[in-house]
């Protein structure tokens, strides 16, 4: 009793006493908890015990920053025996509690403790009036607040059911139920009052007792002993902290008659935290988050502030909060105590795929087979033998869910087997091989007893589908799917298994259940066509999106919490640039780490300047926090009843699929599939919509369509493009490293292929030169044991894949099928107890097969040597095919491949500028927009050059481009700008149209000068104008004459307006506006006349300027060239003046920042469109810094740096090698184009051991680009320049 006593006093004493200072306050209630604490075993039965019920995680996005795994070990480590998590809205953090809770309470077992109990719960938003209202003037954008906990399994069904809908039909602004809605889904749910945006308090604290009373009887009705009143004190003591002091007030009304109408109804009371953060010490972190949540600064004074009492208190503290209304803390472990533990968990959900009716009926396949024999049937192998005891068995028939479920399982099995026997005999043969018929027979087995026909129905569904009805172009499959004989049969793959050495087991291992995964690679605008189709077939309720969270990295969260700082933006830049991609010794890269291995992190740890301190304290707190959602770039979810009915589910917009609304489930990818759900992969990949445009093209240029799956094997033509190196442009094979080893291995067959997509990544590279080597006969091709070269000869005695060392181990130590996946998946993830486990077997089996121990003793140790790099051969092979089929493409037909490559990357001015140059290499000429021959997208014409697209062209869009398309192909060419006009469809081709093709160049066919468009007649008026009011007039009065009955079309006369002269534009000016219009240079570039500069005097291209590190390692000093495209200047905090400059050259865009007096210096040189040379110093900061100070040194035009610092030309001639034609184009250049450069001459002596130097007769040359061009080109020529 004297402790109660003491307790009482010092509650009243710090409530109502304003006499005492804070720091006394504090000492009191330190030495309360402190004798709490410590006298644990005298004062215990004084203390309530308590658990949280109100709590917020990071998924509570940019509100709350609690770690799931800290508060519960929190929790734990405080002897709570249980919490609840109620995000905001959502139960995206519901499965992480789950699962971290199960692995906590494995190590509690292990103690001989209580488990943890977790609560799965979500503070939902209750519509002020209904949840499909939303009219913001009448508040339907709020809503209350209403805290919601799942007792049980079924009350958790009912909570996913509320939150789901609440984001599918009541999203407004935010997830809202209703009334209605906790009505209907009430049962075994356990509600709170929430804070004091809960409905009751918000009434409460307006005066309108009615109403609070009205909804406190409507939440006791509805929810009886199971609604309690929740009450908070978030009392702000310390008089200097920064923190909302209007909350306590508010609470401690509200509190007061909660309390009262708690006695007066017989409701129940708890109090609760609102927990937003762990620790105390998080409440400024937490404070910054707001701010990032809000768009405010951390100073700005009219911003939102909390409490920063929020922190997940102890049992303690709260004890000392609430000491006055003890039952409010005991009447949280009542709700513990309400709650059950169960699994949220569950066995595959197969969705049920509809079989035809003529097949037959699930009903005809109960009464055909007995359950004895259906029992028999699932327990033994493919041939009918026992292999497992009945015990065994019946534990399998029990996680397939039962007799009764199998029956549907056998059903959808027999309908498998048909397809798949049907397309086997298309595909192998009538009557098929025995090694064929077994291999169906063992893997559709296996699909059947792993419960799985289903999965492989749904998916040849889709997959056959896309391809004969939609129109989408489908891969031949990717991963450990091509392995499958009956996925090739089915259709699902494209590569023969057999053929190739492709295992099912690699995919299916027989001695484990596992969820099959069959990724589908689809062409980027086929992916949103096929995920409709599956939406429409099998319920919009039952296909779904996978949920992502973006977390806060570690530059990231430097970077937020800078700007909330207002750290200026280049010191925080600064910090992020320091961090390098990796950290050494394998550390885990997070900001504790990456501050141990970064000087500049750990002297902004330690700096006096609060700003850069602060700025690493709070995101080191931060790291790590949920910052928003997404959608999984390709998982879906196809579940066989209504998605909510298991997880919950919100709304998102695949982006690429613009304006297609799909569910996302609440819980991610890594644990959607313990909940029982199916994934199904839909990827888009764009190699496929390179060759499906290509396909197009050919039709286009070449009149038939192409079928890409019939193309041969063993194209010579192909073969000799990947000898020589030409891969640009297709697929996996383009890199300048790949083409390297290309030119050096000379591939002759497929297999070839394989082994080099294989090869080529980290760790089995270091195999390729010895592979090469062996191909080419210069290293002798040995094998260990002579029976391993069935399995080895393809890749030339060396293991490359992990199919090799599973069918090696079977061959020479009789591992099963199973125990072959089991070594390849344990030597690939290098589970060392495991591997040395299996080794004895493999020993003693290959010593019963008559093999030397000592040989197996090295191929086992090459094993786990390389088994780790090996590869997956199933998706090699597979997306060596796709890169077979764009080189194929490219090799033959070149104008159409190259045109569908850039119609492909349009916004990628670094792509198209490297394909415009590979066509350049191939002897393709690159056209701009015609409305005489250009089609929507990139495209070739008959003469092989590639066209520029028209619905490509800014101001243009998709109408008017097929309206001139329509009309073109309907009537013919239009032979000038005035038929022009006549003919197309000028409601569709409006005025900017015709604006963006006369700037781009798509008029120029018609003789006239792009800038004549916009020359003005004697009247002042826009020819570009006066040619559309034109056209209008002529199709007026030609339907005019159509109407008429004396009509007569021909006799229609409207004089053509005449075309002005205007001033001539620049070839800059030109060349810009071209560019404006198109993304690109396309009939030249401006920096053509500077071509020999960028190429001799520039050691750095303007991409590469983001990265000072290796800049620095050139030596210093870097000179760059480009034309200047953007230009931002402002003033820093200390009021010194910067820009940041955009300069481009032809490999792409890069930036230059530059601050204080050296921009004062070399402002002048950079306007937009101005070519300049630029010269700029590297410097360390510091002896071994890892920062970069970049000074620009040095700025000229290119101009000035061409008739200056080209001093001399020297130009190689081999006369062997020279023509006539070549002679004369070379003469008549040097000949227009006199300038200052020196012109030498060095001609190769017939005998080939030197040259004979010249001087011209002319003073000098100017090298234009013409010029240049001839000596890159030419065989005969080349050139030195300053020697």
């Amino acid at each position: 009793m004297e402790m109660t006593n003491f307790l009482m006093f010092l509650h009243c004493y710090v409530q109502y006493s304003y006499h005492v200072t804070y720091k006394l306050l504090d000492i009191s209630i330190t030495f309360c908890i402190f004798v709490l604490q410590n006298k644990k075993k005298k004062f215990s039965h004084y203390m309530e015990d308590f658990i949280h019920l109100h709590v917020h995680t990071y998924y509570s996005i940019l509100d709350g920053q609690s770690p799931v795994q800290k508060i519960v070990d929190k929790a734990v480590a405080n002897g709570m025996r249980g919490m609840a998590i109620t995000d905001h809205g959502n139960m995206f953090g519901v499965k992480e509690l789950y699962n971290y809770c199960n692995k906590i309470n494995g190590k509690l077992k292990d103690e001989g403790k209580e488990p943890f109990k977790p609560i799965f719960g979500c503070e939902m938003y209750v519509a002020h009036r209904r949840k499909s209202d939303r009219v913001k003037e009448k508040g339907d954008m709020g809503g209350y607040h209403l805290i919601v906990l799942a007792k049980n399994y079924k009350g958790y069904k009912n909570l996913i059911k509320l939150v789901s809908r609440a984001w599918v039909d009541g999203y407004y602004m935010r997830p809202r139920t209703d009334r209605e809605d906790l009505e209907k889904y009430h049962e075994d749910l356990i509600v709170c009052s929430a804070c004091i945006a809960g409905e009751v308090p918000s009434k409460i604290l307006k005066g309108d007792m009615a109403g609070a009373r009205e909804a406190l009887e409507w939440y006791k009705r509805v929810f009886g002993d199971d609604y309690y009143l929740e009450l908070q004190r978030h009392e702000v003591k310390d008089p200097h902290q920064r923190a909302n002091r209007e909350t306590f007030p508010l609470q401690q009304r509200a509190n007061k008659e909660l309390i009262s109408l708690a006695h007066e109804y017989g409701i129940k009371l708890v109090c609760t935290n609102d927990c937003h953060f762990v620790d105390q010490e998080n409440a400024e972190a937490h404070d910054h988050l707001l701010c990032l949540a809000t768009g405010k600064d951390l100073d700005d004074p009219n911003r939102m502030l909390y409490s920063k009492q929020e922190w997940f208190k102890t049992r303690e503290e709260m004890n000392a909060i609430f000491s006055d209304v003890p039952e409010a803390l005991s009447n949280t472990l009542e709700i513990l105590d309400k709650v059950e533990f169960y699994s949220i968990d569950h066995a595959p959900i197969m969705p049920f795929f509809p079989i035809p009716k003529e097949f037959g009926t699930e009903e005809e396949t109960r009464k055909r087979i007995s359950p004895e024999q259906l029992f028999r049937e699932f327990t033994t192998d493919e041939n009918g033998n026992e292999i497992m005891s009945h015990e065994d068995a019946e534990k399998k028939i029990k996680k397939l869910g039962g007799l009764d479920k199998l029956y549907r399982i056998k059903f959808e099995a027999d309908y498998l087997a048909k397809l798949a026997y049907d397309g086997a005999k298309k595909l192998y043969g009538d009557p098929l091989t025995d090694e064929v018929h077994e291999r169906i027979k063992f893997e559709l087995h296996i699909m059947k007893t792993m419960g799985f026909p289903g999965y492989f129905l749904i998916v040849q569904d889709f997959i056959n589908s896309a391809r004969d009805e939609l129109g989408v172009m489908v891969g031949p499959g990717r991963g450990s799917a091509a392995g499958s004989v009956v996925a090739y049969c089915l259709g699902i793959t494209k590569i023969d298994p057999i053929k190739y050495d492709l295992l099912f087991e690699r995919f299916l291992n027989p001695d484990r259940i596992s969820l099959p995964d069959i990724d589908t690679d689809f062409d980027d605008d086929g992916r949103g066509k096929v995920l409709e189709w599956v939406e429409d077939k099998y319920g919009h309720d039952k296909v779904a999106h996978i949920i992502t969270y973006g977390t806060m990295a570690t530059k990231n969260s430097i970077k937020d919490v800078a700007r909330v700082e207002k750290l200026p933006l280049d010191i925080s830049n600064r910090l992020c640039k320091a961090i390098p991609d990796k950290l050494p010794d394998g550390l885990k890269m997070n900001l504790p780490n990456a501050i141990k291995c970064v000087p500049e992190l750990r002297d902004a740890e330690a700096s006096a300047n609060p700003l850069l301190a602060n700025t690493i304290k709070y995101a080191k707190m931060l790291e790590g926090t949920v910052r928003g959602t997404g959608i999984h770039a390709c998982g879906t979810i196809i579940c066989r009843d209504a998605i909510s009915e298991w997880v919950p589910v919100s709304t998102a917009e695949d982006k690429s699929d613009p304006g297609h609304k799909l569910l996302a489930t609440q819980y991610d990818g890594h644990v959607i599939e313990e909940t029982g759900l199916i994934k199904m992969d839909f990827l888009g990949l764009s190699t496929l919509s390179i060759m499906k445009e290509t396909v197009e093209n050919i039709r286009l240029t070449q009149g038939f369509t192409l079928d890409l799956d019939k193309i041969p094997i063993d194209d010579e033509l192909t073969y000799k493009l990947y000898q020589e190196g030409r891969t640009i442009g297709t697929f996996q094979f383009e890199s300048a490293g790949m083409q390297k080893y290309l030119c050096e291995l000379r591939p002759t067959v497929f297999e070839d292929l394989i082994a080099m997509n294989a090869l080529y990544r980290p760790g089995p590279m270091d195999y390729i030169p010895s592979f090469i080597a062996r191909k080419n006969g210069k290293e002798e091709i040995k094998y260990d044991i002579p029976c391993m070269e069935k399995y080895l000869k393809d890749t030339y005695g060396i293991t490359v894949y992990q199919e090799q060392v599973m069918l090696l181990s079977r061959q020479l130590a009789n591992f099963t099928r199973g125990e072959s996946d089991a070594l390849r998946k344990a030597m690939g993830k290098k589970k060392k107890a495991i591997v040395d486990a299996m080794k004895p077997k493999f020993i003693e089996g290959g010593k019963k097969n008559g093999h030397d121990p000592k040989v197996l003793e090295k191929i086992w140790a090459d094993w786990e040597k390389f088994a780790s790099y090996a590869f997956n051969k199933s998706h090699a092979t597979c997306y060596s095919w796709v890169s077979y089929q764009t080189a194929y493409l490219k090799a033959h037909y070149p104008a159409e491949f190259m045109a569908g490559n850039m119609s492909r990357c349009l916004n990628d001015i670094g792509k198209i500028t490297k394909l415009m140059s590979e066509c350049k290499n191939m002897g393709i000429k690159c056209l701009g927009p015609d409305v005489n021959e250009s089609w929507q997208k990139f495209s070739a014409n008959k003469k092989g050059e590639v066209r520029f697209g028209l619905a490509a062209i800014k101001g243009m869009g998709d109408a008017a481009a097929q309206a001139i398309i329509n009309e073109r192909e309907k009537n013919g060419p239009y032979k000038t700008i005035f038929e022009f006009a006549q003919r197309v469809n000028l409601s569709a081709v409006n005025r900017k149209a015709f604006e963006s093709l006369a700037l781009s160049g798509g008029f120029d066919n018609f003789g006239i000068k792009r800038e004549q468009y916009f020359g003005v007649n004697s009247k002042g008026d826009v020819f570009l104008d006066t040619l559309i009011r034109y056209g209008q007039l002529y199709q007026a009065e030609q339907a005019e004459a159509r109407n008429s009955l004396f009509g007569d079309l021909d006799s229609v006369i409207v004089s053509t307006p005449p075309v002005p002269q205007a001033e001539g534009w620049s070839a800059i000016e030109r060349l810009n506006k071209e560019r404006d219009l198109v993304g690109i240079y396309i009939s030249g570039h401006p920096l053509d006349d500077y071509r020999i500069v960028l190429a001799n005097l520039c050691n750095t291209h303007c991409k590469e300027l983001g990265d000072k590190q290796e800049l620095f390692k050139k030596g210093g000093r870097v000179t760059v060239g480009g034309v200047v495209t953007g230009v931002r200047t402002g003033f820093s905090k200390n009021g010194n003046a910067y820009g940041i400059v955009t300069i481009e050259d032809y490999e792409g865009p890069g930036e230059l920042a530059i601050f204080g007096d050296d921009w004062g210096k070399v402002n002048s040189k950079f306007l937009v469109g101005s070519s300049v040379f630029v010269e700029a110093l590297l410097s360390q900061r510091y002896q071994g810094s890892n920062y970069i100070d970049f000074t620009v040194d040095k700025v000229s035009y290119l101009n000035d740096v061409k008739e200056k610092n080209l001093r001399s030309i020297t130009i190689n001639i081999d006369p062997t090698a020279l023509s006539e034609i070549t002679v004369e184009n070379l003469t008549t250049l040097i000949n227009e184009n006199p300038g200052n450069t020196e012109l030498l001459f060095r001609v190769k002596q017939p005998d080939g051991r030197g040259y004979m130097g010249l001087h011209a007769k002319t003073k000098g040359v100017n090298l234009v680009n013409d010029l240049v061009m001839l000596l890159e080109e030419e065989e005969a020529l080349s050139y030195v320049i300053n020697e």
